[in-house]
C-alpha cells in the first residue's frame, strides 16, 4: 500500500533511464519505486573490514581490500574489448578484468590512485581471475558508515550491465530521499502494529536496506516475516471462510442401506482408527449443508480408496451420483475393476469413461449417466469434458490431485446446476504441516496416519550399479519363489546429455540375463498407446510375465500383490516423494518385499541424503519433511500451481513457528469479523483487495 508517488516508474530516477529500467523489469520484475523499495537484500557485509590481496586469493570468498592501480590496458579479445588493471596492495599484485562496461570503468579508474576493491578471486587453469569487482576511491573516514552494507540478488545480465548491489543501493537511497513516511502506508494499520508489538512498517523498510545495528536489522526482519506470513494466512483463511458462508452443498442426511450393507457384509476387516476418524469428519461435512472441500492425505496403502468408496456410497444412498477422477487410464481402470467387483449384489451401477472409449460405447455410457442409471462413474480427465452430463452429481473425488491443474478441477463445477458438488481430493504424497497451511490452506485436511494391520514393512537397500550381477542373482531367486519384479527407469530412450540408464538398453541387457521362454518381460512407458499399456499391464497382473520394465507411469495405481521387488535404476535422479510412491507398489501381498535403489557411485550431498532417508524410514510424513527441506516449498510436486506465495523475507521452513502463530491469529480475527468490516480491520481488507488475494475464480475449487 502506498501513495501515487511510489508508483512512479524507476526510469525517471537519476542513473536509470529507459534501457536500464527495461532490464530491471525483465530480470527482477522491478518497474516502480515501490518495487525497488521492496526488493530487499538477502545478506549484509561488513565493509569496515579491509583485507588483502593474499586474503582474497586464499579464501576464494568475497573479500574487500585496498590497492593502488599501477597499470591499465585495453586489449581486443576475440569478439570485444576487455580492460585489465594491475592492482598492488603493498605486498601482492592481482589483475582485475572487465569484459563489460569497459568505457565506463576506464573513466572511473585512474593509475596511481588507491581504491577499495570488493569481489571474489576465482582459481582458473591459467592462475587467478578477478572479474568485475566493485570499486570506489579509498576514503578512511567513510568506512565507519559501512558496517552493514546490503547485498542484493542479481542475475548474469544485471552483473554484466553493472546493475548489481552498488547500483541498487544508489537507486534506493535516491528513492528514500524523495519520499516521506506518509508515502509508505502501514498494511497492518496502527492497531495491529501495536497489538503485535512490531516496529512501524516504514521504519522496517528503511532498516531492511540500511540498518545501523544488528538490533535494527532483527526488528525489521521480524516485522517483514510477520507480514509475509500473516497476509498469506489471512488471504487463505478469508477465502475459506467466505466459501463456507456462501457456497451451499447437497445435504446427505442419512447413512443408508447400501452403505450399511457394504460396511457390514463386504469389508472383511475392521477399519483403522484413522479411517474411522476421517469418515466422521467427512460425514460431518456432508450433513452440514455447506459444500465440502477436503483434502484426504495418507501414505501409500493406508486405505484412502476405501474411504473414497464409502463416501461415494453415502452419496448414492442419498439419491446422488458420485464420480472419481484419476490421472492415468491405468489407475482409473483399476479403480473401475476393483469397485465393480466390490459392488456386486449391491444394486449400484458403476461406469467407466476415458478418452479411449469412443463411438457407440461412449454414447451409451453418457446416456446412462444423464438418466441417472449409472450411480458411480470412474474415469480420467475425460470426466470433465462438456459432453459429460450427470443427472445429479453429489460428490467428485479426485485421486492424486496434484496431477490435475486448477482449471481442470474447476470444470467439475459445471456438472451441477443447483448446489455445488462436494469435493474430496486424495493424495498419497504426505504433506508437511507447513505446506498444508500454505499450498493447501483453503482446504480442510484429513489425515490417515496409520496403516491397516497386516501390511509388512518393505526392506529397502541402496546399491551401486557395479553390483548389478548380485542384483540379477537376487532377482532370479525371487522369481524362482514365484514372485514378480518391477524395474523402473527414468528415461525411455537414451539421452547422451544425461548419463542415465534407459529402458530400451535395460531391456536388451535383461533379455541376455533372463532369456525367453523361461522368463517373460512386460514393458510399460508413457509413449505406448493406452491399449498397449493396458495389455502389458494385464499380462503382468495375470502373472504371465515375471518382470515389469517401466518408467514412472506405474508410480500410482498398480496393485499386484504378487510383486515383491521394486528395483529403481538411477534412483538418485528421482525426488523423494516419487521414490516413496514407487516403493509403495510392493508390499501389498503376504510375501516379504524389497525395494532396491540402484545409483551411480558419485552422488551429490542431496542425492546421498535422499537415498539414506529412503533406506532409514518408511514414514511418508517424515520423508515429505526431508523432501521439503531439500527442494524448498516452491519445488515440491504440485505446489507451483497451488498458491504458495513468493515471500519477501519469510521462509516457511525456517519460520514455521511464526507460520503457526499467524495462522492462529488470522483464524481468531476472522471468527470475530468474517468479512473484515470493523474499522481496525479496514487496512487488512484493503491489502487483500489491492494484492488480489481475495479469490474470484478458483476460491471455491480445491
Amino acid at each position: 500500500m502506498s501513495t501515487p508517488k511510489l508508483h512512479t516508474s524507476i526510469e525517471y530516477l537519476k542513473g536509470v533511464g529507459p534501457s536500464r529500467a527495461e532490464i530491471l523489469q525483465q530480470e527482477l520484475g522491478i518497474r516502480t519505486w515501490k518495487d525497488m523499495l521492496y526488493h530487499f537484500p538477502f545478506r549484509y557485509i561488513d565493509k569496515t573490514l579491509v583485507g588483502s590481496i593474499t586474503d582474497a586469493v586464499a579464501t576464494g570468498e568475497p573479500t574487500q581490500f585496498k590497492a593502488i592501480v599501477t597499470k591499465m590496458s585495453v586489449s581486443k579479445g576475440r569478439y570485444k574489448k576487455r580492460l585489465n588493471a594491475t592492482l598492488f596492495d603493498g605486498k601482492s599484485t592481482l589483475t582485475a578484468v572487465w569484459f563489460q562496461g569497459v568505457k565506463w570503468v576506464s573513466e572511473k579508474l585512474e593509475v596511481n590512485k588507491e581504491y577499495l576493491f570488493y569481489g571474489t578471486v576465482k582459481k582458473t587453469k591459467s592462475g587467478s581471475s578477478f572479474a568485475h569487482p566493485e570499486f570506489e576511491l579509498y576514503n578512511p573516514n567513510a568506512l565507519n558508515d559501512k558496517r552493514m552494507e546490503p547485498v542484493y540478488s542479481s542475475t548474469d545480465l544485471l552483473t554484466r550491465m553493472h546493475l548489481e548491489s552498488k547500483f541498487k543501493r544508489r537507486v534506493i537511497k535516491q528513492i528514500l530521499s524523495k519520499i516521506d513516511s506518509n508515502d509508505v502506508v502501514d498494511p497492518l494499520g496502527k492497531y495491529y502494529t501495536d497489538y503485535f508489538k512490531l516496529i512501524p512498517h516504514v521504519k522496517a523498510v528503511y532498516y531492511m536496506h540500511f540498518p545501523q545495528s544488528e538490533e535494527q536489522l532483527e526488528q525489521a526482519r521480524a516485522r517483514m516475516i510477520f507480514e509475509d506470513l500473516f497476509f498469506l494466512q489471512l488471504g487463505i483463511v478469508f477465502n475459506q471462510t467466505t466459501r463456507k458462508q456462501k457456497l451451499k452443498g447437497a445435504i446427505f442426511e442419512s447413512v443408508g442401506e447400501k452403505f450399511m450393507k457394504y460396511f457390514d457384509e463386504k469389508i472383511p476387516f475392521e477399519l483403522t482408527g484413522a479411517q474411522k476418524r476421517v469418515m466422521k469428519e467427512i460425514r460431518r461435512d456432508l450433513g452440514s449443508g455447506i459444500q465440502m472441500n477436503r483434502l484426504l492425505q495418507g501414505d501409500v496403502g493406508s486405505g484412502k480408496t476405501m474411504v473414497g468408496l464409502l463416501t461415494m456410497l453415502l452419496a448414492v444412498d442419498n439419491g446422488f451420483q458420485a464420480c472419481m477422477m484419476a490421472p492415468t487410464e491405468i489407475l482409473a481402470h483399476q479403480h473401475y475393476i476393483s469397485i465393480t467387483e466390490e459392488m456386486k449384489g449391491m444394486g449400484v451401477n458403476v461406469g467407466f469413461l476415458s478418452g479411449s472409449i469412443k463411438g457407440k460405447k461412449r454414447k451409451e455410457i453418457l446416456q446412462l449417466l444423464k438418466d441417472g442409471v449409472i450411480h458411480i462413474l470412474l474415469g480420467t480427465h475425460a470426466l470433465i469434458e462438456d459432453w459429460v452430463v450427470f443427472k445429479n452429481l453429489g460428490i467428485a473425488i479426485i485421486d492424486e490431485q496434484h496431477r490435475f491443474g486448477v482449471a481442470q478441477r474447476a470444470a467439475l463445477w459445471n456438472k451441477t446446476s443447483e448446489v455445488a458438488p462436494h469435493i474430496l481430493v486424495m493424495t498419497a504424497t504426505p504433506i508437511p504441516r507447513t505446506l498444508a497451511l500454505t499450498a493447501y490452506g483453503d482446504l480442510d485436511v484429513s489425515t490417515i496416519d496409520e496403516l491397516p494391520p497386516g501390511r509388512k514393512p518393505i526392506t529397502t537397500r541402496h546399491i551401486y550399479d557395479t553390483k548389478r550381477s548380485d542384483l540379477n542373482t537376487f532377482i532370479e531367486t525371487e522369481i524362482e519363489k514365484g514372485r514378480q519384479i518391477y524395474i523402473v527407469y527414468p528415461l525411455i530412450e537414451e539421452n547422451d546429455k544425461l548419463d542415465l540408464s534407459n529402458l530400451e538398453m535395460g531391456y536388451e541387457r535383461l533379455l541376455q540375463r533372463f532369456p525367453r521362454p523361461k522368463f517373460q518381460i512386460s514393458i510399460v512407458h508413457g509413449k505406448l498407446k493406452a491399449s498397449d499399456k493396458e495389455s502389458e499391464m494385464q499380462r503382468f497382473v495375470r502373472g504371465e510375465t515375471q518382470i515389469m520394465l517401466a518408467t514412472t507411469v506405474i508410480e500410482v495405481g498398480v496393485n499386484v500383490p504378487n510383486a515383491s521387488v521394486m528395483v529403481i535404476e538411477n534412483a538418485e535422479r528421482f525426488g523423494l516423494s516419487q521414490l516413496h510412491q514407487l516403493r509403495g507398489r510392493v508390499g501389498r501381498g503376504a510375501d516379504k518385499s524389497f525395494c532396491i535403489l540402484v545409483s551411480k557411485y558419485n552422488l551429490t550431498a542431496n542425492g546421498k541424503k535422499r537415498l539414506k532417508t529412503m533406506v532409514r524410514t518408511q514414514d511418508g510424513f517424515e520423508i515429505a519433511e526431508v523432501d521439503l527441506e531439500l527442494r524448498g516449498p516452491g519445488n515440491i510436486e504440485g505446489t507451483q500451481q497451488s498458491g504458495v506465495v513468493a515471500m519477501r523475507v519469510a521462509n516457511i521452513l525456517r519460520d514455521s513457528e511464526m507460520l503457526n502463530y499467524t495462522r492462529d491469529h488470522t483464524v481468531k480475527i476472522l471468527s470475530e469479523d468474517p468479512q473484515l468490516q470493523l474499522p481496525k480491520n479496514a487496512p487488512l481488507l484493503h491489502y487483500l483487495k489491492t494484492h488480489n488475494m481475495i479469490s474470484k475464480n478458483w476460491g471455491r475449487i480445491s
